[in-house]
């Protein structure tokens, strides 16, 4: 399965993006990590399937949103109210399993990460 992200790029504090991952084939569990200069890889939110269970990272409740087209077999991040912390390079992942897990080693896909910069 390979994963190709899109849809990130520059913005201010407190606008929105919305990035996208396409997987080429099927997939259960899909989720979003990202990581800053400098520091390891971190949990964003992640979309379990078929059981359609969302999970987020606390710092980005009620700011970002996870969903997903089956029909597509692609997710979205919905980031709104957007903050200069948020910038990092996003990853999709998913993983074989249906799992509701935030650990990174348990995804077995990666893409190759969109960036996203949010300037104050």
């Amino acid at each position: 399965v390979q994963l190709q992200a899109s849809g990130g790029g520059l913005v201010q504090a407190g606008d929105s993006l919305r990035l996208s991952c396409a997987a080429s084939g099927r997939t259960f569990t899909m989720g979003w990590f990202r990581q800053a200069p400098g520091k390891e890889r971190h949990f964003v939110a992640t979309m379990r399937w078929p059981i359609t269970r969302t999970s987020y990272a606390d710092s980005v409740k009620g700011r970002f949103t996870i969903s997903r087209d089956n029909s597509k077999n692609t997710i979205y991040l919905q980031m709104d109210s957007l903050k200069p912390d948020d910038t990092a390079v996003y990853y999709c992942a998913a993983a074989r399993a249906s799992t509701s897990s935030t650990n990174s080693r348990d995804y077995d896909y990666w893409g190759q990460g969109t960036q996203v910069t949010v300037s104050s």
